[in-house]
C-alpha cells in the first residue's frame, strides 16, 4: 500500500519581538524565496502572505517531512537569505515559536482568501489580536504573555 495524505496547514510566525521589520517593497521576494523552501521540502504552498511583522503560510507537506522541521528550514534560511542579500535591513530574526493549525481541505479556499486579505484587515485588526482569535477558534490554550 502506499501513503496517502491530506494535510493543510496554517503556519503563522512573526518576526523577533514582532518589529515591522517586513517592508512592502521586498515582501513579494520574501514569499518566493519560501516558497522555493518549501518545494524543497516535496511541499506544496497554497498562499503565503503577511504584514511588516508576521507571515501566514498554508502549506501540504510530504508525509515524510515533519511540521518543524519545515518551519526550522523557512526560518533558518529565510533569515540567511535576508541578511545576506540585506532585504530588509532592520531585520534581526524571526520569533523562537511558531502557531500552526491543520485544516479540512473544505476550510483551503477561504483560507487562501483570509490570507490574501491581510493587508486590509490589519488595518483595523493588531497581531496579537489576530492570533488570539486564531487561537481560540482552534481551542488552544495559551498563556497571553507569549503573545507579546
Amino acid at each position: 500500500m502506499s501513503t496517502y495524505t491530506q494535510i493543510i496547514y496554517h503556519i503563522v510566525f512573526s518576526t523577533k519581538n514582532r518589529r515591522p521589520t517586513l517592508v512592502a517593497d521586498r515582501r513579494e521576494d520574501l514569499f518566493r524565496y519560501i516558497w522555493g523552501i518549501i518545494k524543497n521540502n516535496h511541499g506544496h504552498l497554497y498562499r503565503i502572505n503577511g504584514i511588516e511583522d508576521h507571515l501566514h503560510i498554508l502549506t501540504s507537506l510530504h508525509p515524510t517531512i515533519c511540521l518543524a522541521d519545515l518551519v526550522k528550514d523557512i526560518k533558518t534560511e529565510s533569515s540567511k537569505w535576508i541578511k545576506e542579500n540585506n532585504i530588509f535591513s532592520d531585520f534581526d530574526y524571526w520569533q523562537d515559536g511558531y502557531a500552526a493549525f491543520t485544516h479540512s481541505s473544505e476550510q483551503k479556499s477561504p483560507l487562501i482568501e483570509y490570507i490574501k486579505n491581510q493587508q486590509e484587515h490589519h488595518r483595523v485588526l493588531s497581531f496579537e489580536d489576530e492570533l488570539k482569535r486564531i487561537l481560540q477558534e482552534a481551542g488552544v490554550e495559551y498563556d497571553p504573555k507569549y503573545l507579546r
